[in-house]
């Protein structure tokens, strides 16, 4: 059964709303997945804040109008499923490592920063750590000159103290 106008018009509200934070939406076929799969995958694109839906590829493309994600609307063609996201690698992340253990989620595109990407600019854009990856990283480059001060004090009062015995 088809959507009323009302509808239709919900769920373009809906992407819009969507769209309007989002930096990165990836573009991913799901034919011939089973259901299990299917909300295995949705339940780790909630856990990692992405937005995933199968949509209506017509609607989505009145979502994307005058968006920067507008010239995505030529490659929504055929049974789609819609990964968008605030974070910048988050969807691309989500839909790749799925991809990876499955075969039939054919990576057809994504845009990022108003750039369109194809299936291997999604896995290279996958492939950067995330946001809190990188903290953890630059805090413990940042915590490794200290660390090594520490050391050297402490190897220098305990070279002190058998100098001293």
């Amino acid at each position: 059964m088809g959507l009323n106008l009302a509808d239709k018009k919900a769920v373009v509200a809906e992407v819009s709303a969507e769209l309007a934070n989002a930096q990165t939406i990836v573009l991913a076929e799901y034919r011939g997945i089973e259901v299990g799969e299917l909300t295995l995958l949705r339940k780790k694109a909630r856990e990692a804040g992405v937005y995933l839906h199968v949509l209506k590829n017509t609607l989505v493309r009145r979502a994307v109008a005058d968006t920067p994600f507008a010239a995505l609307a030529e490659q929504m063609v055929g049974p789609l499923i819609y990964g968008i996201s605030t974070d910048p690698i988050a969807a691309a992340k989500v839909l790749n490592e799925f991809a990876k253990t499955n075969d039939k989620l054919v990576i057809r595109g994504a845009s990022y920063a108003g750039k369109l990407l194809d299936k291997a600019g999604v896995q290279a854009l996958a492939s950067i750590p995330s946001r809190e990856e990188l903290l953890a990283r630059l805090l413990g480059v940042m915590q490794a000159p200290v660390s090594g001060f520490v050391g050297a004090v402490a190897a220098l009062a305990k070279q002190r103290e058998t100098a001293t015995a």
